[in-house]
């Protein structure tokens, strides 16, 4: 019966993307010739031709989505994964029908309508297996359309699995139970029925209806993965292995996959791609607004530094940021000239004597920051991220607080996740690293945009800016 439900679902997806397939296609042809404002040259075509590749789309698009996978069940998997999956398949078939076009020399085909067809159809098919995927969760959440399955481990791995699993109930995954090994050490430690030891795994997929399999065993028991995989030689279920490896997981780690070679990334950077392009395009386009903006309140500061004590109007101190690299970073001057030629680096304290009249003001207001602002702009910073450290302060700060480093797999920011929730200045240096992670973990342009948001709200004064 599971598998009469999985073929009718994968029938249902299959004509629904021949229907999207065929709108894509026609409503690229009534753009390119009724409503695009780039002139035909050569008039209106007629429709018939189009019609007929249409019809060996048909034949192309299923077998390229096929070999993409696409007819899977993806109960397990992200929705983005999906959308670049189709994104690639929809490229591959474009190609192969844009070549058939070369052997059709009775008709000329548009290419544009080939390219709005290519970008209608990735567009299309991405938001109607949207839909199509929501309704499947729908009926999983209602207790419909439901698939079996065991945990073969224990510990944190198997803890976590059965958690997600019981989070997400849209994924129609039922777990009947889980297998250990007593003589590993293993003890009953899941919210779940105990089906036996691993012995008794093989016995229990051939009379119990079974369809996926979680293989979670810590890492100590790791060498019991042969044994296992054995017993499932003959089984016709799904197999899934969760390393235990989340304790070593520091910085947005993930699994990539080449030529079937799986890498599992305990650290590595999280903006790079397209999002380290939209980031850096945001910073360009508002750092370099405010910075027009704000010029003759720049202006007007200046000459208030320069006219109320001795010393340069911009002070440039060393400070370090993406990947370790130092930097000059910009300030108003807010203290006296010599102001560190007898302490040394030291952190500014509550009433501190070393700051002149206006630079206690500015200091207060954060407006000596506002040089910052062509930090950003040459790239040095960001305009929100952690804050940066001066090195001389930072090898101690390393040696103290664990995953310091870490901080520097981003841009510096001018404002951060920790300065809006008040941890700046002489606060809790682990609660800052805490808030200065969990923003990288996280990031978005959303993200960018709220703190920015609260920065303006309740960030320019803040009790611990002195």
């Amino acid at each position: 019966m599971l598998k009469k439900h999985s073929k009718f679902f994968e029938q249902l997806l299959l004509l629904a993307d021949l229907a999207v397939v065929a709108a894509c296609w026609l409503a690229a042809y009534v753009f390119r010739f009724f409503a695009d404002p780039i002139p035909a040259p050569r008039g209106i075509p007629p429709l018939q031709p189009y019609l007929v590749l249409l019809l060996t789309m048909f034949l192309i698009w299923p077998m390229v989505f096929r070999r993409f996978g696409l007819y899977r069940p993806r109960r397990i998997g992200s929705r983005l994964g999906e959308v670049k999956d189709i994104a690639k398949a929809c490229s591959t078939a474009i190609l192969v029908v844009t070549a058939l076009t070369f052997f059709i020399r009775q008709f000329e085909f548009s290419r544009l309508v080939l390219l709005y067809f290519w970008l209608l159809s990735i567009l299309g098919l991405s938001l109607m297996r949207g839909l199509f995927r929501e309704g499947l969760r729908f009926l999983r959440r209602q207790g419909r359309n439901l698939r079996f399955g065991v945990v073969i481990g224990w510990g944190e791995a198997a803890r976590t699995v059965v958690r997600r699993l019981e989070e997400h109930p849209e994924l129609g995954i039922r777990l009947r139970g889980y297998f250990l090994d007593s003589a590993a050490g293993a003890t009953a430690a899941l919210d779940l029925p105990i089906l036996g030891q691993l012995g008794d795994l093989p016995r229990f997929l051939r009379d119990e209806p079974v369809d996926y399999v979680f293989i979670a065993l810590p890492l100590e028991a790791f060498h019991r993965l042969a044994d296992v995989l054995k017993g499932l030689d003959d089984a016709p279920v799904d197999v899934w292995v969760v390393p235990d490896f989340s304790q070593y997981v520091s910085l947005k780690g993930g699994v990539e996959e080449m030529e079937g070679l799986a890498f599992i990334r305990l650290q590595g950077a999280p903006v790079y791609g397209w999002d380290f392009v939209l980031k850096r395009a945001f910073d360009v386009v508002v750092a370099g607004v405010l910075f027009l903006l704000l010029s003759p309140l720049l202006v007007v500061i200046a000459l208030l530094v320069r006219f109320t004590s001795r010393g340069p109007v911009l002070y440039r101190q060393e400070r370090m940021g993406l990947d370790g690299r130092v930097f000059r970073m910009l300030k108003f001057r807010s203290m006296r000239e010599d102001a560190e030629q007898e302490t040394g680096a030291v952190w500014a304290e509550a009433g501190d004597p070393r700051r002149t009249k206006l630079g206690a003001l500015l200091r207060a207001t954060s407006l000596d920051e506002l040089p910052q602002l062509w930090n950003v702009l040459t790239g040095e910073m960001s305009l929100v991220g952690p804050r940066p450290e001066r090195p001389v302060f930072i090898q101690e700060f390393r040696r103290r607080v664990p995953r310091y480093m870490l901080r520097h797999k981003v841009k510096a920011g001018i404002t951060g996740w920790a300065q809006v929730n008040g941890w700046r200045g002489s606060t809790s240096l682990e609660k800052r690293i805490e808030y200065d992670l969990f923003y990288i973990e996280h990031w978005s342009l959303w993200f960018d945009l709220k703190i920015l948001s609260l920065t303006l709200w309740n960030g320019v004064f803040n009790r611990n800016a002195y």
